[in-house]
């Protein structure tokens, strides 16, 4: 009996000693609500220096410049509030209308022409040949120059006398316009130099959109017998519509911002037909020193780009 309780006990197998995960003592949780507050800790922690710059190059300056509008500030002496008054002023200003319809012009013919360089170029560059990367790298190098350069190498372009295009008319026999020197032909200039300069940019964007238009629609549709046209006015429009929103916009705000081409290639004139409404901001802030009325034209300008936008957005019905 002895004997064979003896063997029984030898053959259960004995107790494993402890491991090291058994002598740890166990981890202490935190209680939600307390991860819950680091992770709102860490969060303002994340975003408080994007909300400082916005706050200080952004909200401020915006509030300064409203403030100012209300006042007739000139830099050198004593201001005082004058209300409405500079808002009032600006309907009865004629030199006012002139430079919207100056820029109305302007957006008039960049934004389609724009649009149609950028998305056509985009078109073509759709594809992963090598040509095709060497292609819109060189389209992209005018968006990254400087916009003096630019405008110094297209007012040696336009010169009437040697420049490029004239020179390249009288080949066939066309004595070219002068073309920043005439009232007619100084607002297309610039319109097609602000083009040549800025379409890269929104090459890159429409290739991105064109890119994430899937293929299985371009196979359906040419399997029902869709030519090429019907392909890109039925399947690529429609799957860059969104593209097409954000594209026609920056186009429009960028019109109706332009200054810099206006003022290095033809100080406003001649005539006055290529003062555009920042050109006129800037000669009322830092020529007239009127800079309360100028604020004043900065937030008319902020409305009417507003406008146009909103009804940009309707016309591509964004949200539906």
């Amino acid at each position: 009996m002895t004997s064979i309780m003896d063997s029984t006990v030898r053959a259960q197998p004995s107790a494993a000693p402890p491991g090291p995960s058994a002598l740890r003592p166990p981890r202490r949780l935190l209680p939600p609500s307390t991860t819950r507050r680091q992770q709102a800790v860490s969060g303002w922690l994340f975003i408080a220096v994007p909300v400082a710059l916005f706050v200080v190059f952004f909200a401020i300056p915006i509030v300064a410049a409203l403030v100012l509008s209300l006042t007739d500030y000139s830099i050198i002496g004593d201001f005082g509030f004058v209300g409405v008054e500079n808002y009032t002023r600006v309907f009865g200003d004629a030199f006012f209308w002139v430079a919207l319809r100056n820029t109305a012009y302007y957006t008039a013919l960049y934004v389609p022409l724009g649009i149609a360089v950028a998305l056509g170029s985009a078109l073509l560059l759709n594809r992963n040949a090598r040509s095709a990367r060497i292609f819109r790298t060189l389209f992209y190098i005018p968006v990254v120059s400087s916009s003096v350069a630019t405008a110094s190498i297209w007012f040696w372009l336009l010169n009437p006398t040697y420049g490029v295009f004239n020179v390249a008319l009288g080949w066939f026999g066309i004595d070219g316009p002068a073309w920043l020197h005439e009232s007619t032909w100084a607002m297309p200039a610039i319109v097609v130099m602000s083009v040549w300069a800025g379409f890269g940019a929104n090459m890159v964007i429409f290739l991105g959109g064109l890119q994430g238009v899937p293929r299985d629609l371009y196979e359906a549709a040419r399997i029902d017998g869709a030519n090429a046209w019907q392909q890109f006015r039925h399947v690529t429009l429609p799957g860059i519509s969104r593209v097409m929103f954000l594209v026609s916009t920056l186009q429009i705000i960028g019109a109706f911002q332009v200054f810099d081409q206006a003022y290095i290639l033809t100080k406003g004139g001649p005539g006055n037909s290529t003062v555009t409404l920042v050109y006129y901001i800037f000669d009322r802030g830092f020529d007239s020193l009127e800079m309360g009325y100028a604020s004043a034209l900065s937030f008319v300008l902020f409305l009417i780009i507003m406008v146009f936008s909103l009804i940009n957005a309707r016309i591509n019905r964004v949200g539906e």
